[in-house]
């Protein structure tokens, strides 16, 4: 379709959205919602057919400036916390969706330059991963339990230690956007390559499955999350670096609240993540390979649903609560 022809379509419904959201027209805050995801709708499909348009510009302002003023009018009845994780966050990864594609190929291009690395140069492991721990690896395989260093230490213990440095390192993740994104990338990089080199190290050494259904236990959900935070802060990089129509103060503050709420919405999966790798993954080696592939499938079924399906399904769910 040509842009002239989408804004004849489409313009009426935009004035009209604009006039509701400032005030001149009276308008039920749920049918509102309804008509934001059209807008948002539209957002993507010029973002893909006119990336270069000032109709790009105007829709992505008119969302904007939109989202905070439907959702603060929003029936007051409504579960605050349950409407944040059902209502916000969804449409926040779904009017950010590039985002979340630019940190899985940032991820997958990490995870295969550990992979490539380590299969190529032998000495690539211990640089990554240090050879105390490599060591201390070869010794657990030789012993029969290649994912050992799991159960040191008590339950809790590992879970409230494990669950700490996940978050910091999330909110890490989040907060060097800062930097331009540069800071962001960097961790992201940092974080697939030592995984793909250390899921590659165990292959190596042929115990590759028996790394994997213990891992991946916690891993699915832990590495996720961490994708997603990543996500958060090239949004927070992207608001400094690419204002548009906005003074850059307001576009740092807009995309600094957008990716708060995002990192703030993996945090119930962080902490599920270091349960089960201090209560759980310790006890992989003895457990039958349907259980373990259960929890690993369903975990990462879990965390995927939210994040890559329900966001983009959100009109027909919208149709079916209202």
């Amino acid at each position: 379709m040509r842009e002239v022809a989408f804004i004849k379509r489409n313009k009426d419904k935009w004035l009209a959205f604009e006039q509701a959201t400032s005030g001149k027209i009276k308008k039920n805050p749920d049918d509102l919602a309804g008509l934001y995801v059209q807008l948002i709708n539209d957002l993507s499909f010029a973002q893909t057919y006119y990336p270069k348009s000032k109709t790009v510009i105007y829709l992505n302002h008119l969302a904007a400036s939109a989202f905070q003023q439907i959702y603060k009018t929003k029936r007051t009845d409504k579960n605050q916390l349950i409407d944040f994780f059902k209502t916000e966050v969804p449409l926040l990864i779904r009017e950010n969706k590039r985002f979340l594609i630019y940190a899985f190929t940032l991820f997958f291009v990490s995870v295969s330059l550990g992979v490539l690395s380590a299969t190529y140069d032998d000495s690539f492991v211990r640089l990554i991963l240090g050879d105390q721990y490599v060591d201390m690896t070869l010794d657990n395989i030789k012993g029969g339990d290649p994912v050992a260093v799991y159960k040191s230490g008590s339950n809790w213990g590992s879970f409230i230690g494990i669950t700490m440095n996940n978050l910091q390192v999330g909110l890490k993740c989040f907060v060097y956007g800062i930097t331009g994104g540069l800071g962001t990338a960097y961790i992201m990089l940092h974080n697939g390559i030592m995984l793909g080199s250390f899921q590659t190290f165990f292959g190596q050494q042929g115990v590759l499955w028996e790394s994997v259904r213990g891992i991946w236990i916690h891993g699915s959900m832990e590495i996720f999350a961490i994708v997603i935070e990543a996500m958060a802060g090239l949004i927070l990089g992207f608001g400094i670096l690419f204002p548009g129509t906005l003074s850059r103060l307001q576009s740092f503050k807009n995309s600094m609240k957008t990716g708060l709420k995002i990192w703030i919405s993996t945090i119930p999966f962080t902490i599920s993540a270091g349960f089960l790798e201090g209560f759980i993954t310790r006890y992989s080696n003895s457990m039958p390979n349907v259980v373990s592939v259960g929890i690993i499938l369903l975990t990462l079924s879990c965390i995927s649903w939210y994040y890559l399906i329900y966001p983009f399904r959100y009109d027909h769910i919208k149709s079916a609560d209202t």
